[in-house]
C-alpha cells in the first residue's frame, strides 16, 4: 500500500507544470553569452544569436543594470556603452564565424575541391561584410556614449575604454576587415586562376 501511495505521489509530482526562467530584457541576453579557448562555429552562431536577442530586447529597470545607475545621465551613457559593447561582441563572433568559412591560402592540391573552396570564400566575405554592419552601429553608439558626460562605472570600465579606444582611432575593425576581404579576394582569384595544368 505504501508503494502505490508513493508511486503515485512521485507520479503527480512528475506531471506538475514547471515554470521556466523567462527571459526578457537585454541584460539577461547578454549573460548568455560565453567564450571558450577553443571556439567553433557553433559557438559563435550562438553567441551571436543571443547578442542579436540582447540589441532587440529591451532594457532592465535601472535598479537590475549591469552597473549601479544613480541618474538619467548614467542611464542614458549606460544604454549607449552597453549596445556599443554588444556591436563589438557581434564583431568578433562574426570574425570567428567567417574564419571558419575563410581559406587562408590557395593551395594546388585543393584544385580537385575548387568549386568548395570558392563557396566557402563566398559565405566568409558574406559574414565579413555582416561584421562591417555591426561595427558601423557600434560606431553609432560610440558616438552616442561620447555626446554624453563622460561618468564613472565601477564595473564598466572595459566598456568605457572600448569607446575610447573607438574614439581615438586605436581600435578600428574596419580596418581588419578591410585586410581580411583584400586577402580573401586574392586567394579567391588563386582558385579561379587553378587548371588541371596546376595541379
Amino acid at each position: 500500500m505504501k508503494r502505490f501511495l508513493a508511486l503515485g505521489l512521485l507520479a503527480l509530482v512528475a506531471a506538475a507544470p514547471v515554470s521556466a526562467y523567462k527571459i526578457l530584457y537585454a541584460e539577461q541576453w547578454y549573460k548568455l553569452v560565453h567564450r571558450h579557448l577553443s571556439e567553433t562555429s557553433d559557438d559563435a552562431l550562438e553567441n551571436i544569436y543571443y547578442l542579436e536577442r540582447a540589441l532587440r530586447a529591451d532594457f532592465a529597470n535601472p535598479l537590475n543594470a549591469l552597473t549601479p545607475i544613480k541618474n538619467e545621465k548614467e542611464w542614458t551613457r549606460y544604454r549607449a556603452l552597453f549596445r556599443m559593447h554588444v556591436n563589438l561582441l557581434l564583431v568578433q563572433q562574426t570574425l570567428i564565424l567567417g574564419s571558419n568559412f575563410d581559406k587562408q591560402q590557395a593551395y594546388f592540391y585543393n584544385y580537385p575541391w575548387k568549386w568548395a573552396n570558392l563557396d566557402s570564400l563566398k559565405k566568409a566575405e558574406q559574414i565579413y561584410n555582416n561584421a562591417l554592419g555591426y561595427w558601423k552601429d557600434a560606431l553609432t553608439y560610440s558616438v552616442e556614449a561620447a555626446n554624453t558626460p563622460p561618468l564613472w562605472f565601477e564595473n564598466l570600465q572595459f566598456w568605457i575604454d572600448e569607446q575610447n579606444r573607438i574614439e581615438t582611432g586605436e581600435l578600428n575593425y574596419e580596418k581588419i576587415i578591410g585586410k581580411q576581404l583584400e586577402r580573401l579576394n586574392k586567394v579567391r582569384s588563386d582558385f579561379e586562376a587553378m587548371g588541371p595544368q596546376t595541379y
